[in-house]
């Protein structure tokens, strides 16, 4: 794998890759909210009973827990525009299976494959670092990132007009159609980052994460129906806890580890992760209750009586306003930071919440809370590819967006389960129907504030952040200048033969003292190599070409604003200049 110093891209693309990366984002969140205007009547259409039907959205969210840290570790071993493919590909198959079946057990098994496509967007977000130039790189990152936010909020109420006017099975080959689209796009328009992560895939350490977050996930979803208290549910729980510690165990001693837990155990990821669950809580309570809200009868007391469709578009804005807001992201991430604006989204959400607990007595008072949510949840979102990609090395953007985007959907799953709980036990019994009632919808309210507070105080933790030229120019300029300033930072020098000639295109390499990767370049034509240091401490920097004896030599970086100059002699002894 080759990367300049600077983590600048490897190609670069046309101006519409970034559209057409989004738009795969957007068509694999749509596959999460497709069935939403159909979740009551799907015992009876598919002729089963109530329990046994949630599967049909529990394999999709499980399915795609474990896919999306597996495909970015695949994409970043052996190419992110394949992979993505590849899942776009695997939820075609699953929409078409789902659409020619009533059959329960042929529905989930096709469920199951659409949840494959959850990989798409942190694939997508390696693919933008891979090939944008820096001034691009943060609004379009926010824009991927958003991009499941945006997905959700219209598909809504396209799909509750289908379901209104069409056989429900027409909803599957709507989405089959849209990543049939998105393929094609792909191949047409995103060309193959050339960078590639070093090592063999974990076997092993899939396995062991897959079953791990099996374990941990399915008695979330399923804990409402089996019993929070059930010997089932606690067994699950304490089943996926002694898996998750083996397999923990395991990725510390493999030397390819699917997820580099040592990375992830740095302040900056750590804290943006469980940031990110919080976030994912609270990004759904408004997608259960306002919809619900919306559609309950006048007769109530409280309901809105809205038809579906209407619901649908009066909750849309939430995504409309997550897409709009990912260039202002831009704008405010170049001047203050990722941070900032992480910690502004999460405060605007709560004051959304707030605000929401007082607006639910007219139907153009979802508008406003959708409004100011989706503003505050689009910030929020943005800010969390742009704190990963900055806190680690290039080759390993797939796989830390992959975990990322799992704590989004850890999130999203807790947040399912409390607030389906605390609607089920507020609810009034009319005539053999559960009725949620505004209690319960205030009660949920509550819960978004409070865990949008949790992760407000993981956000306020988070280290100020080193120099992360490439989430924060705004201009080519600017980008110019943060590159030169970055390259006084390092090693710098000339790779030469036994005879003191130049030798081009050597690959120099970057190795920390744990023996990873922490860089890598090629020499120009004169010989010429600048690999900057991520932090101080002792490195060895690894020089070889073709024709030429491979070298390795020694050196310590204190970690202040200056190059070290170092000639690297292929073969033979450095010479330092």
């Amino acid at each position: 794998m080759t990367h300049t110093p600077t983590d600048q891209p490897t190609r670069r693309a046309s101006g519409a890759v970034v559209p057409v990366l989004a738009f795969a984002g957007i068509v694999v969140a749509v596959m999460q909210t497709l069935l939403v205007p159909v979740i009551k009547d799907l015992p009876q259409l598919l002729d089963t009973a109530p329990s046994n039907a949630t599967w049909v959205l529990t394999s999709t969210l499980l399915s795609g827990a474990v896919a999306t840290p597996i495909m970015g570790r695949l994409g970043d071993l052996y190419g992110k525009r394949r992979l993505l493919i590849l899942s776009l590909a695997v939820m075609v198959v699953g929409a078409l299976v789902s659409a020619l079946t009533s059959d329960l057990l042929t529905m989930i098994a096709g469920r199951t494959l659409q949840g494959f496509a959850m990989g798409a967007i942190p694939l997508g977000i390696g693919l933008m670092r891979d090939m944008l130039p820096r001034e691009k790189l943060g609004s379009a990152m926010a824009l991927m990132s958003s991009s499941i936010g945006v997905g959700g909020g219209l598909a809504l109420p396209l799909a509750a007009l289908i379901a209104q006017h069409a056989d429900w099975h027409a909803l599957f080959y709507g989405a089959a159609g849209l990543g049939v689209l998105s393929i094609a796009l792909t191949l047409l328009v995103v060309p193959e980052s050339p960078a590639r992560a070093e090592g063999t895939f974990d076997v092993l350490g899939a396995l062991g994460l897959s079953t791990g977050l099996v374990l941990f996930l399915l008695p979330i979803t399923k804990g409402s129906d089996w019993g929070w208290t059930s010997g089932t549910t606690l067994g699950l729980f304490a089943a996926s806890a002694v898996v998750l510690v083996l397999w923990g165990v395991m990725e510390l001693k493999v030397k390819a580890p699917l997820v580099d837990l040592r990375t992830t155990a740095r302040p900056a990821v750590l804290f943006t992760n469980l940031a990110s669950i919080m976030v994912g809580v609270s990004f759904y309570v408004v997608s259960l209750v306002l919809p619900q809200l919306l559609q309950l009868p006048k007769a109530t007391g409280y309901g809105l009586g809205q038809s579906m469709v209407v619901a649908g578009l009066l909750v849309a804005p939430l995504g409309l306003t997550m897409m709009v807001t990912a260039p202002v992201y831009a704008r405010l991430s170049a001047k203050y930071g990722p941070k900032f604006t992480l910690i502004l989204g999460m405060l605007i959400i709560a004051i959304g919440y707030g605000a929401g607990l007082g607006l639910m007595s007219a139907a153009w008072q979802s508008l406003v809370i959708a409004v100011v949510l989706g503003a505050g949840i689009g910030l929020a979102y943005s800010s969390l590819p742009a704190l990963i990609v900055g806190a680690v090395p290039a080759s390993e953007t797939g796989a830390a967006n992959g975990l990322n985007t799992l704590m989004r959907s850890i999130g999203t799953s807790v947040s399912s389960a409390v607030i389906g709980m605390v609607l089920a036990n507020t609810a009034d019994n009319v005539g053999g129907v559960a009725i949620p009632t505004m209690h319960g919808f205030r009660v949920s309210f509550l819960i978004a504030t409070g865990a949008v507070a949790v992760g407000l105080l993981m956000a306020l933790f988070l280290p100020k952040p080193n120099r992360a030229p490439q989430l924060r120019a705004s201009s080519e300029e600017e980008a110019n200048l943060e590159r030169a300033e970055e390259a006084l930072r390092g090693f710098r020098g000339r790779v030469l033969d036994a005879t003191g000639a130049p030798v081009a295109r050597a690959k120099v390499t970057l190795i920390d003292r744990r023996g990873r990767q922490a860089g890598a370049t090629l020499s120009d034509a004169d010989g010429a190599y600048v690999l900057a240091v991520p932090a101080q401490g002792a490195y060895v920097l690894a020089a070889r070409a073709t024709g030429h004896g491979p070298l390795a030599s020694s050196a310590t970086h204190t970690g202040d604003d200056r190059t070290i100059a170092l000639d690297l002699a292929l073969p033979g002894e450095t010479i330092t200049a």
